[in-house]
């Protein structure tokens, strides 16, 4: 590749990330609205911008008695199919408590658990049978329960309409999520409200009706059916209860099927929720809609009726709830039901604040750092190595902005660890240089030429800089992976740092080197 291709690449690379780096001198808003300025830029974390740190405890114990529920139902239907019914078979403390007629079924129901991977007996006593969740699938259940409400949380919390953006939701330890939102009060307190709402939509129709439970109740003096359950439509803000109604335990259909939720506004202009099913829960919703019409469907939404409307006519896959909401109420409501529900409930167990002045002074302490640091080991390199010094001096600039501009491109977080992995980066950039400059005064002692010297230099100590930086880069990588916050923003800003300070080593103070000596004919290098 010639030298004029071969510069213009390098130039050209360099010039395309300082682009992306001076981006973020600019504010947010004034990059979207400029076609001239990069619309992308670094992300502060949450120590740097000031917000809130939640830690979040997952009720795994929910998740196991969910899973232990589904096994009792499944076992008792290959009971069935052995033609044996359970005297008794319920959940209760983390175990499957059931009651046989004679020993031989307890032997079959036995013989069936050990069929499967979920469960094992724990206990048995005659005819009782006592069933817990095996070690492995226990695990199991905890790390896919997490999981979901690690994508639910993010889903809601990162919302492109109505969330928070530039959150942070990620696993700590085995059945705790943390939760960081930077920015506003306002912001915080609309996150606030979308963690803990399990989210659950249900549409029942409605049997009964009354102003109080204590009068549907006197409706019926032999009791509630078995089957049917009492839910109230209650004051949004006052949570006063409006009206009790009588419906099926069971739901028609539920939030499952929902495609879309989105905020809209009736005629008198009153915030909604519409919703969309997919197509095979349209069917569903029609079917029910077309042979209820005349009678009121509760939108029931975490055992609060939300709205309880008259069938007028049947409904196909969209429709509305309309449950007097503030503007508020609704986008809140339409960011969960977009998201799906949470089957674990995650009660706030940890809660900090930080102040945007800290993060502010963090930043001015970084900066300073990072400049003093590039100031400082440019003085020793051009003290050192002379004019080399100087080389590797504009790489090492070089690379700052490299590091800065790929950080932009990507949106990446910058955290105040992260500002200390860019100031380490400074002094691990001049280790390569450092190297090929130690190379070519080697090549000098033995008498080779200057170009040739500085050929070999950099062709031996290739290897060195690559083996030195892989191995600090597997280090990187380990720390992004399984690392939460902080730390990961010092792994990201690590990670970029080594790669961008290998490219500007062996690439930009190459460079230099072809500019001058380049071709001529020099007795003495200055290194």
């Amino acid at each position: 590749m010639s030298l004029r291709l071969r510069a213009g690449l390098v130039i050209g690379c360099v010039l395309l990330f300082t682009y992306l780096a001076l981006g973020n001198l600019f504010p947010a808003q004034m990059r979207k609205e400029a076609w001239y300025l990069p619309t992308n830029g670094i992300r502060l974390g949450l120590d740097l911008q000031g917000g809130i740190h939640w830690v979040l405890g997952a009720d795994l114990k929910v998740a196991y008695d969910h899973e232990l529920d589904h096994m009792k139902g499944q076992l008792t239907e290959q009971l069935a199919e052995e033609k044996i019914t359970p005297v008794a078979m319920s959940v209760k403390d983390g175990r499957i408590v059931a009651e046989l007629a004679s020993g031989a079924d307890a032997d079959k129901l036995a013989e069936l658990a050990g069929d499967t991977r979920a469960v094992r007996v724990a206990e048995r006593a005659g005819t009782k049978v006592e069933l817990e969740l095996t070690p492995q699938w226990r695990k199991d259940v905890a790390q896919k329960g997490l999981q979901q409400v690690l994508e639910v949380l993010r889903r809601r919390i990162d919302d492109p309409v109505h969330g928070v953006q530039d959150s942070v939701v990620t696993p700590q330890g085995e059945d705790r999520v943390l939760v960081q939102i930077p920015g506003s009060n306002a912001d915080r307190e609309a996150a606030r409200s979308l963690l803990t709402v399990g989210g659950f939509l249900e549409f029942k129709i409605v049997d009964d009706q009354a102003p109080s439970e204590e009068l549907l109740r006197a409706k019926y003096p032999q009791g509630i059916p078995d089957d049917k359950e009492i839910v109230f439509e209650k004051d949004k803000t006052t949570k006063r209860v409006l009206e009790a109604l009588l419906v099926s335990k069971t739901p028609a259909i539920t939030g499952d099927y929902l495609d879309d939720a989105r905020v809209g506004f009736d005629r008198q202009q009153r915030p909604i929720v519409t919703f969309t099913f997919s197509p095979e829960g349209g069917k569903i919703f029609q079917a029910l809609t077309e042979k209820s019409v005349g009678r009121r469907l509760a939108v029931v939404v975490d055992d609060d009726v939300a709205s309880a409307p008259v069938i007028r006519e049947r409904i196909g896959a969209r429709g509305q709830i309309d449950g007097r909401f503030t503007s508020q109420d609704a986008a809140n409501l339409a960011i969960v039901l977009r998201s799906g529900s949470l089957s674990i409930p995650v009660p706030i167990e940890e809660e900090r604040s930080v102040g945007p002045a800290l993060g502010a002074d963090s930043i001015r302490s970084g900066l300073n750092a990072s400049i003093l640091g590039i100031v400082l080991v440019g003085l020793f390199a051009i003290v050192y190595y002379r004019l080399s010094g100087l080389y590797a001096t504009i790489a090492l600039v070089a690379n700052l902005v490299m590091i800065i501009g790929v950080m932009s491109a990507f949106r990446a977080t910058l955290t105040l660890p992260g500002i200390a992995g860019l100031v380490l980066t400074v002094g691990m950039a001049i280790d390569a240089n450092v190297i090929i400059f130690e190379r070519i005064r080697e090549e000098l002692r033995l008498g080779k030429a200057v170009k040739a010297a500085i050929a070999t230099g950099f062709s031996k100590a290739w290897v060195t800089i690559l083996d030195a930086n892989v191995t600090t880069l597997i280090s990187g990588l380990v720390l992004f992976q399984y690392g939460t916050g902080p730390i990961k923003g010092f792994a990201v800003t690590l990670c970029i740092g080594l790669v961008t300070s290998v490219f500007t080593a062996m690439l930009v103070t190459r460079l230099c080197f072809d500019l001058y000596p380049g071709e001529r004919r020099v007795e003495q290098l200055s290194i």
